[in-house]
């Protein structure tokens, strides 16, 4: 059984990690804000989550397929509709259940099955710890109102916790002007950014043997960052976005995996987004969100 779903996972892998490696390519075009360019993190996170994908001759799979991969339909409610998997081993003859073109394959997915599960099982309970951890580390804030809360346990303004999340700010900063900070944090909490996170880091944790997931999640990681300082300034002067960068280069410490804080990328890169910000016009908007959907249909499709 572990056998055969590692077999299905291996697959799925390796087809992210060709989406991921586009989407890298991809994000490196200047003129795609980030704000637009992180959705297309979607398309390898779901291509690792979601086995099944719907048929279309518009896919680039559809393309790969005439070197390699095979298209295993397992629902095909009409002759214009079909949902399929995507086998790129090809080892097998059969699929349900999986009967291997050597017997030997049978052993070797099995063992890599129970290996894959444990380490996985072992990665989670890892970040489970560490997330409830780090939860512990500020349960001593102190409320300052309007979900603010100061710490003398942390180095930089951060928003901890997922479903009930809080804006943690260190105690150093009980009397600064903290408009621009609090404007960032609460920018996360709306836009779920922690929600997001976790569910980055759960499917690398399931994909701990490919290292690409974790290369596709720390630029996953950075992008949010990017995303959210965009979204914040999004209604400021240029004057107040320089000021807002200013703010960047005193929070630029204490990073944490696992909240979303103000210093937790790149400062140089997050300044030069902000200097270089460019409000986008509805149309534009319109043209990123019909670019984003194109891009994920052909991506995320299988071979037709």
């Amino acid at each position: 059984m572990l056998g055969e779903l590692f077999y299905w996972v291996f697959n799925m892998s390796l087809i992210a990690s060709a989406m991921g490696a586009l989407v890298l390519l991809l994000r490196r075009i200047k003129r795609v804000p980030r704000r637009v360019s992180v959705f297309l993190w979607a398309i390898p996170f779901i291509r690792m989550c979601v086995p099944v994908g719907l048929n279309s001759p518009y896919s680039l799979m559809t393309l790969i397929s005439r070197l390699t991969t095979k298209t295993v339909t397992v629902y095909e409610p009409s002759a214009d509709l079909a949902f399929s998997y995507t086998n790129v081993v090809m080892a097998a003859n059969s699929y349900f259940p999986i009967t291997y073109k050597v017997n030997i394959l049978g052993g070797v997915f099995g063992t890599a099955g129970v290996v894959w599960a444990v380490v996985s099982a072992g990665v989670v309970i890892a970040l489970a710890i560490l997330y409830f951890g780090t939860k512990r580390e500020i349960s001593d804030a102190r409320p300052a109102g309007e979900n603010v809360y100061y710490s003398d346990k942390v180095q930089s303004p951060a928003v901890y916790g997922v479903f009930r999340p809080k804006i943690v700010l260190p105690a150093t900063y009980e009397n600064m002007d903290v408009e621009y900070v609090l404007q960032h944090e609460r920018t996360h909490i709306r836009r779920k950014d922690n929600l997001w996170r976790l569910l980055g880091f759960l499917a690398a944790a399931v994909h701990w043997f490919n290292p690409l997931s974790w290369v596709f999640l720390k630029c996953f990681l950075s992008d949010l960052e990017l995303a959210c300082d965009e979204a914040a300034i999004s209604g400021y002067t240029e004057e107040e976005r320089k000021e807002y960068a200013r703010t960047l280069l005193g929070c630029a410490r204490g990073k944490n995996m696992f909240v979303s804080a103000f210093g937790g990328a790149k400062t140089r890169t997050r300044i030069e987004n902000v200097i270089s910000y460019k409000k986008m016009t509805w149309f534009s908007a319109a043209g990123f969100a019909a670019l984003v959907i194109a891009i994920a249909f052909v991506l995320l499709t299988n071979a037709g």
